[in-house]
């Protein structure tokens, strides 16, 4: 258990912390349950910069760290984007994430899932090219997150929206054809010969 591992399990940490904060705020529209679900997301965002800089100043990269850092990473998005794609309660002023950004999103991190099990079953082990795509995506997530719960000029969702959906979807692309690419070159995807009588 690394330092850098210690770091990301306590990002999954302010991740049920945050999920209440929001649920919170739709049921009595308190600003302090806002602000509260505001630093959770914050603290997360940074401890994910924190963990990736110890891990590679120290020479902390592990196999439990690159589970558990993109997991934390998806835990911490597709949560804040499903709740706040969620009918907004009237007397909450917040602008509601499109929900097509939302399928978009997480049908991507699905596929993704389902292709790392087939692979990891067929080939014996996963490999995962990050892509800067990747990144970005990642980022205009977070940005759109942020956006929302700062409730800052709702114009600038209609830019951030798409981009973030059109990166996800790009991303997405892409890694599928790494998988497919996985798969091809491994004798199990091999027709099997014909066996003579």
């Amino acid at each position: 258990m690394t330092t850098a591992n210690k770091v990301t399990i306590v990002r999954i940490l302010f991740i049920p912390l945050f999920i209440v904060q929001v649920l919170y705020y739709y049921r009595t529209a308190h600003e302090w349950h806002r602000y509260a679900a505001l630093a959770c997301f914050f603290l997360a965002s940074i401890l994910d910069a924190v963990d990736g800089y110890i891990a590679r100043r120290f020479n902390q990269r592990s196999e439990l760290g690159a589970i558990l850092d993109p997991l934390a990473d998806k835990l911490l998005l597709v949560s804040g984007i499903v709740l706040l794609s969620l009918r907004i309660p009237p007397k909450v002023e917040l602008v509601a994430i499109p929900l097509w950004v939302t399928a978009t999103i997480i049908s991507r991190d699905v596929l993704i899932l389902i292709g790392m099990v087939l692979i990891h079953m067929i080939c014996g082990k996963t490999v995962v090219h990050p892509r800067i795509i990747g990144k970005v995506s990642t980022v205009l997530q977070m940005i759109m997150v942020l956006w929302t719960l700062l409730k800052w000029n709702d114009r600038w969702l209609d830019f951030w929206a798409p981009a973030a959906a059109i990166g996800t979807g790009i991303s997405g692309l892409l890694y599928t054809w790494d998988g497919v690419s996985q798969l091809s070159a491994s004798p199990k995807s091999s027709p099997i010969p014909a066996q003579k009588d």
